[in-house]
């Protein structure tokens, strides 16, 4: 009885984060725990760029490049943010992104994950920060169906008295 009610409790969770899910910040592996594998995303999500034009959202060359333009300003948006926020890097920090956006370039979820271990505070500071960002940040691109945009980011040290 005790797994059947934990087993319910998980199938109801994961139905909430997807149909109220917008706007989620957290890492690969806590997506993946929650049902939000990146296969599952990947299939729900289309690729905005790709070489490969018949597998991508953004089909030209001008698209892609405003779409590559959108997602950079975008990171640049969210170290200013961290800034003002007074989060600083002691050292470079290496992440993996992968932001799903919605039809009209809201993000409803934002994946990452860093190569390096990060103290639990650290982190979990990282993921608050991010989760408010996210919240009604909107990249200047849309398309008919959702998309994702995926790519490493080097985090560069900062400290509260430099920058």
């Amino acid at each position: 009885m005790k797994t059947k009610s934990l087993l319910l409790l998980s199938l109801l969770l994961m139905f909430c984060i997807r149909i109220y899910g917008q706007h989620i910040a957290l890492t690969v592996h806590d997506a993946a725990m929650k049902g939000l594998t990146i296969d599952h995303m990947d299939s729900t999500y289309k690729s905005a760029g790709n070489k490969d034009t018949s597998k991508a959202v953004f089909k030209t060359d001008t698209l892609q490049h405003l779409m590559y333009n959108a997602y950079v300003n975008l990171l640049k948006d969210f170290g200013k943010f961290l800034k003002e926020n007074n989060f600083y890097w002691e050292e470079k920090t290496k992440c993996w992104n992968r932001i799903y956006f919605s039809k009209d370039g809201t993000i409803d979820y934002f994946l990452y994950n860093f190569q390096e271990q990060l103290s639990l505070g650290k982190e979990k500071e990282f993921e608050r920060l991010l989760n408010l960002f996210i919240k009604n940040y909107q990249i200047p691109m849309t398309a008919s169906v959702k998309f994702a945009q995926c790519s490493p980011v080097s985090y560069e040290a900062t400290s509260d008295k430099a920058k």
